[in-house]
């Protein structure tokens, strides 16, 4: 064990493995373009990935991304294929199969399948050109030769990093294609840490009624009695045409309250905060969070479309921290 330097050989896996990613990235062609125009236009049909072994468990993973960023897609287990599961391809499906060596026994009853029907698209990814996957494909991806890292050129380590990233460079482009953003992929994951990263203003502001709007003509006296009722710490003013010209927050009202005499019968727009801080509602809550703590404000009008002096919604620094975004 003494004679085993561990960095130096992790250093000379992730070497290998990188030089393959290379090779991939200079394998991106004509045939990379035909197998994202395929899925792109499977618009009555499924988007079926199979593959046996580490593809397999590949195939599940790229079938899991494709899910998660819109392009619609499921796992076929391919032993389980030949014993019914071969139901599961119907006409105007795209087939995508993962296998190093294209020859794979469990895939050849799913080959023979697809080539039955013409409505059926069969993208075959493979690094073996003379294999029965690539000569049968509708769509041929021919993969790299890599070399494996670990003793013996065996061991699936630089043939699987290359096939995790063609599929991630497949979901990818293909969310892109569609303009899947982060909102959309917010839909896609309700739960967990993620979606709490990818709550939106929107989802934590107050609206309607629980807006402490107050009207410019108002005196301070009335807008210190809302200002207390609300508790909120703050009061969105507005014009007679119900547009948001300012903003007034309990710290200001201590301060005149401290250096006018006359400070209950001033006029609220006379004092207010003009052209406050508003925010579209589809901003990252935690960015408004950034917005707050750099301005060293603790609340933000909401709007949408670009109608600033339209506030819709009202957030506030407590309902961000609250919602654990930090």
């Amino acid at each position: 064990m003494k004679d085993l330097n561990f960095i130096n050989i992790a250093k000379e896996v992730i070497q290998i493995e990188y030089n393959s990613l290379k090779k991939l990235q200079s394998s991106i062609g004509n045939s990379f373009e035909k197998l994202i125009n395929t899925i792109l236009c499977c618009k009555n049909g499924k988007i079926i990935v199979s593959g046996v072994g580490k593809s397999g468990i590949i195939g599940k993973k790229w079938a899991a991304t494709f899910s998660s960023t819109g392009t619609p897609s499921f796992f076929l287990e391919a032993s389980n294929a030949s014993h019914g599961d071969m139901g599961q391809i119907t006409s105007n499906d795209v087939v995508i199969l993962i296998s190093l060596s294209g020859n794979s026994e469990e895939l050849k009853n799913i080959i023979q399948y697809t080539s039955r029907n013409k409505n059926i698209k069969l993208i075959g990814v493979t690094s073996n050109k003379e294999s029965i996957l690539y000569k049968n494909s509708d769509i041929k991806f021919l993969l790299p030769t890599v070399k494996e890292a670990g003793p013996g050129n065996f061991i699936p380590t630089s043939s699987t990093t290359i096939q995790n990233a063609l599929g991630d460079a497949i979901a990818v482009t293909c969310m892109r294609h569609k303009k899947f953003g982060k909102l959309d992929f917010k839909k896609f994951h309700p739960s967990g840490s993620l979606s709490v990263k990818l709550q939106t203003v929107e989802d934590l502001m107050l609206t309607g009624k629980k807006i402490p709007f107050i009207s410019k003509k108002s005196n301070m006296k009335i807008a210190l009695k809302k200002i207390t009722d609300r508790g909120l710490g703050v009061l969105v003013i507005r014009n007679s045409l119900n547009k948001t010209i300012g903003i007034m927050t309990d710290g200001d009202i201590k301060r005149l309250s401290n250096s006018k005499s006359n400070f209950r019968d001033l006029k609220i727009m006379k004092v207010m905060t003009k052209n406050p801080v508003s925010v579209d509602k589809n901003m990252l809550a935690a960015h408004a969070l950034s917005l707050m703590n750099t301005k060293k404000i603790t609340s933000l009008c909401v709007h949408k479309n670009n109608s600033k002096n339209n506030t819709i919604g009202l957030i506030h620094i407590h309902d961000i921290l609250n919602a654990n975004i930090t």
